[in-house]
């Protein structure tokens, strides 16, 4: 291992190689930010992440001959790149990114990560996001590591050592914050919906937003949850201080908050800090369906963009235009469901554009993705109540459906229910 200024440890960037990012809170912006500073130089570089904070220089419309951005997950600041052809979109459950590596379907040239100096043993933590960074590791020719002061260091499969580095950059740079806006009526609507579906002894999983903040708010009377997710927020943290969350009745990884990533403020980051009560593992285990399952009260809370009337669940895209991903969506929602008292919910406000639009649809949008399937869903919450549809038929399910939907829709529903004949 060398330790270089940022400049030197991408100089060995050749055009049409591919580089992988530390991905979420973690995006390595000094050596992401060198590297765009060298885009003259360079054609064709793969950039190859799941969602990154930030602000993508990678991604400016003038960057396109310079660096092909590959999105596993699509983030904010990713959406026109895809949209406009200038970056491309890799369909994939989360928990398969690291066997994408692993089989050398995704080959990488060099990895970008961003982890704190290391220890007195050599070990650096991956801090707020191990994801599939291990893999990605693994199968990379060129292993290039901001060794960052500011990031926390985490507990669990967060370590890599310093024999595994070939170029160091020293920087302090703080984790990436986010932060989640005022929660509005129909979050907290949604939110106590949820809530009530969750018992006492739950494991959960929830990602980030208002409505899993509203959950959040909506927990705060129940009793020994434990967490198993693939990330998470500040939420987690109000409900640890509220003695909600202590892990004391998971079946495995007992009194311990398991993770891949999270993103959040840096109250979320101080309180992972060295917490023995954070444990952070790889999306292969956080997201593995065996392991999730084996939660017997696993509650998973995941989002859509739209459910039509016979249970499908679009979560990816809105109509042809790219928005997020499958991320975890199917590891979760199957995981749960097979469960021994397993919950998988879907939750989203019953309509969007300022109640113009229903989110409950008799016909999902021409090209809409759809991530989760109608065999699959199984509990659809809106801010006007909860569907339940495992076991029923496609006209059960209409009419449900329906009775959650925006009042203003529910008319034009069942007309349209009636002429598919699912009425």
């Amino acid at each position: 291992m060398r330790i270089v200024t940022a400049e030197e440890a991408v100089a060995g960037i050749r055009s049409g190689e591919q580089v992988y990012l530390h991905c979420a809170a973690a995006t390595p912006s000094v050596l992401l930010d060198a590297l765009v500073a060298r885009a003259a130089e360079l054609e064709d570089v793969g950039v190859l992440h799941l969602h990154c904070e930030g602000p993508g220089p990678h991604l400016a419309p003038e960057m396109a001959p310079h660096f092909r951005h590959r999105a596993l997950f699509i983030g904010p600041n990713a959406r026109a790149a895809i949209n406009e052809g200038r970056a491309e979109y890799i369909p994939a459950f989360l928990s398969d990114v690291p066997r994408l590596f692993d089989r050398g379907l995704l080959p990488l040239d060099a990895v970008f990560v961003n982890a704190t100096p290391p220890d007195a043993h050599g070990f650096c933590s991956l801090g707020t996001s191990v994801e599939a960074m291990h893999a990605a590791i693994r199968a990379a020719k060129t292993v290039i590591v901001q060794f960052n002061e500011a990031v926390p260091r985490t507990l669990g499969e967060s370590f890599i050592h310093v024999n595994d580095i070939d170029l160091a950059v020293a920087c302090d740079v703080p984790p990436y914050e986010h932060r989640v806006g005022e929660l509005g009526e129909v979050e907290n609507r949604i939110g106590q919906f949820v809530a009530d579906l969750v018992p006492d002894g739950a494991t959960i999983q929830m990602g980030i937003g208002g409505i899993p903040s509203a959950v959040g708010v909506a927990l705060a009377d129940k009793r020994d949850l434990g967490v198993h997710t693939e990330m998470f927020t500040d939420v987690v943290v109000d409900l640890v201080e509220k003695g909600v969350i202590n892990g004391s009745r998971k079946e495995r990884n007992r009194g311990k908050i398991v993770a891949a990533f999270m993103m959040g403020t840096a109250r979320l980051y101080d309180f992972v800090r060295d917490n023995p009560m954070v444990e952070m593992r790889s999306v292969d285990f956080t997201n593995d369906t065996h392991v999730i399952r084996s939660f017997s009260r696993m509650t998973a809370i995941n989002s859509a963009i739209e459910v039509d009337l016979t249970g499908q669940v679009v979560a990816d895209s809105i109509g042809h235009r790219m928005y997020s991903g499958v991320g975890g969506q199917m590891d979760f929602v199957r995981g749960a469901s097979l469960a021994e008292e397993g919950r998988a919910i879907i939750a989203l406000p019953a309509s969007a554009a300022g109640g113009t639009t229903s989110r409950i649809v008799s016909a999902l949008k021409g090209g809409a993705g759809v991530v989760t399937t109608r065999a699959h869903a199984r509990t659809i919450v809106t801010e006007w109540g909860v569907a339940e549809l495992w076991g029923r038929s496609l006209h059960e399910r209409a009419e449900a459906l329906i009775g959650i939907a925006d009042p203003v829709f529910r008319d034009q529903l069942r007309s349209e229910a009636r002429r598919l004949n699912l009425l």
